[in-house]
């Protein structure tokens, strides 16, 4: 199936993902992982994007994110993967690609999916099971900070966080338990798929507004060429 051109509206989460190249490691000890985020952090703030959510994974990253500018998105991935890779092949005497080709991305209706989207992310560590029980049990996530108010000052809460409670303490609280609630696996599959194949994760009519204002497909398409008819009247079906 033909890859799919880039989304790119302003006010719109985004959930990212990014994998190093054949699923081989991009982080390789501490260090690595702690200048990802500086560079994470300070690439947001140029380009103009808020960062809601993410994990760094040993070979592979999720981020939510919303951009307040044009193609902020891009030009933040882009800022964060020169530099990273430089940073890792200088440290580790390494040389060639780090990732496996451009990121995916994925837009996200916020009132359907957003916080779906939060949890997914968070509880990546605990779906991989030798890497945490719980989502407080691993360090390169932004759950700490969404969860508990440490760390990661430089993240943005997204409005529909804010809602969760009137005060920091009630919204923690309240996405303390959502994330307790887990997610079914339905929605993972949804999640799944639609970051894979670089669509719309929405209902129809969000698609739908979303392929009106773009002019370009927002939902999956059918794999695989077409299939040709037959013309033996004998052949088996």
């Amino acid at each position: 199936m033909p890859r799919l051109p880039r989304f790119n509206l302003v006010d719109v989460p985004q959930h990212i993902i990014q994998r190093g190249n054949n699923r081989q490691a991009c982080f390789f000890d501490e260090d690595d992982y702690l200048f990802y985020l500086e560079c994470l952090r300070d690439a947001a703030a140029r380009a103009g994007c808020d960062i809601h959510a993410y994990v760094l994974m040993t070979n592979h990253v999720h981020l939510l994110a919303t951009p307040q500018q044009t193609d902020a998105a891009s030009r933040m991935m882009q800022s964060v993967g020169r530099r990273y890779v430089q940073h890792v092949n200088r440290r580790h005497q390494r040389t060639g690609t780090l990732w496996e080709g451009r990121y995916r991305a994925s837009l996200v209706e916020a009132e359907r999916y957003l916080l779906t989207c939060y949890r997914y992310i968070e509880l990546n560590p605990v779906r991989a099971r030798d890497m945490a029980n719980r989502p407080d049990g691993y360090r390169w996530s932004s759950y700490s900070a969404n969860a508990h108010g440490m760390g990661d000052a430089w993240l943005t809460p997204h409005p529909l966080y804010q809602r969760l409670g009137r005060t920091g303490a009630e919204r923690r609280a309240a996405y303390r338990e959502l994330v307790a609630e887990g997610l079914d696996s339905e929605a993972l599959q949804e999640i799944r798929s639609c970051t894979r194949q670089g669509v719309v994760l929405g209902s129809e009519a969000f698609r739908e507004q979303i392929e009106t204002t773009l002019k370009q497909r927002a939902r999956p398409g059918h794999r695989g060429r077409p299939k040709k008819r037959n013309q033996t009247s004998g052949a088996a079906g």
